[in-house]
């Protein structure tokens, strides 16, 4: 391994230093991680496959959403060129009480711009001993902001549409959508809704998001709807969208008959389709993109799980 020394700082590094697998004891399992995130298997399921500890294919996942994070927004688009469309998809973090919503901003060339959280409160039909038990968790743990969903939409649109910028939203008729564009100062929206019990064809105009959701689930073991491989904590669940973005938007076709070129490069963001070599060539740095906000906090792995007292954050000294 080549190794320098820095004439300015008098600091040594080496080549491994810009290398998005520093510090890895196993830096093969990084690419064949990609993949098997984005092809619905569960972390324990890669653990056996490659004969590893379940917590060592977590921390490596972890390790890759950061990357894919970093790499994502050096790429996008500053200021969208495209009318917008924006829904919430529903999962659920550590048990079916604890419900939030995964918001997505997709342009209609299927190009995914952002994402965020927003936790929720268990609503919908229960059982009498369900709502007893979500009253329970509920005074020992708290609960979810009633806002939380104004809040993310107004964090994601700000993020995605900058101020003296046009946007023209697509999205459903969920009423704390008007309220979060009204708070935006600066920001010509106008704003579109559509009903959700339209047919979900491709002539309806919520169809990038609609086909969004459903490679989400499609693709994820963790948002299946009756499955033990449910993310146990929400920034897990953050860093594998982060992944599924990247592998949205550079690698996998728009459609999978046609064999087209991926969204970024139908936007001209990239001029190929991008291979996982590509993705993971270069490292990336959080001061670099001047990650702020909702966006420090995920990289910091800074968003909590109401249900855990303790969840480990990214405090590293010397590989920040």
């Amino acid at each position: 391994m080549q190794r320098y020394n820095c004439r300015s700082c008098g600091r040594n590094f080496s080549t491994q230093t810009f290398s998005p697998t520093y510090w890895l004891k196993r830096p093969d399992l990084q690419k064949p991680l990609f993949w098997r995130l984005n092809s619905c298997a569960g972390l324990r399921q890669i653990a056996r496959e490659f004969g590893l500890s379940h917590a060592t294919v977590q921390r490596q996942t972890e390790r890759l959403g950061r990357h894919c994070l970093l790499f994502h927004e050096a790429l996008r688009p500053r200021v969208p060129g495209e009318t917008l469309v924006l829904d919430g998809f529903r999962t659920f973090e550590n048990s079916q009480f604890w419900p939030f919503d995964l918001n997505l901003l997709v342009g209609s060339s299927l190009y995914v711009y952002g994402f965020n959280d927003a936790e929720l409160r268990r609503s919908g039909t229960m059982r009498p001993a369900q709502k007893k038990k979500r009253e329970r968790l509920e005074r020992a743990h708290g609960r979810p902001h009633p806002q939380a969903t104004r809040l993310a939409i107004e964090e994601l649109v700000a993020r995605i549409v900058p101020e003296g910028s046009d946007a023209v939203i697509e999205s459903d008729e969920h009423t704390a959508y008007p309220d979060a564009f009204q708070r935006l100062k600066g920001r010509r929206i106008r704003h579109r809704a559509t009903s959700s019990k339209e047919s979900r064809t491709p002539s309806n105009p919520l169809f990038p998001v609609n086909l969004s959701d459903l490679l989400l689930r499609h693709s994820g073991a963790n948002h299946k709807r009756e499955t033990i491989a449910f993310s146990k904590r929400r920034q897990g669940a953050l860093y594998r969208a982060a992944i599924w973005v990247v592998w949205r938007n550079y690698v996998k076709s728009r459609s999978e008959n046609r064999r087209d070129d991926p969204p970024a490069v139908m936007l001209g963001i990239t001029e190929r389709r991008l291979g996982v070599n590509d993705i993971l060539r270069d490292r990336g740095f959080p001061w670099r993109q001047e990650l702020g906000g909702w966006l420090a906090r995920c990289y910091e792995a800074r968003i909590p799980t109401r249900r855990l007292a303790r969840c480990r954050t990214h405090q590293l000294t010397y590989a920040f």
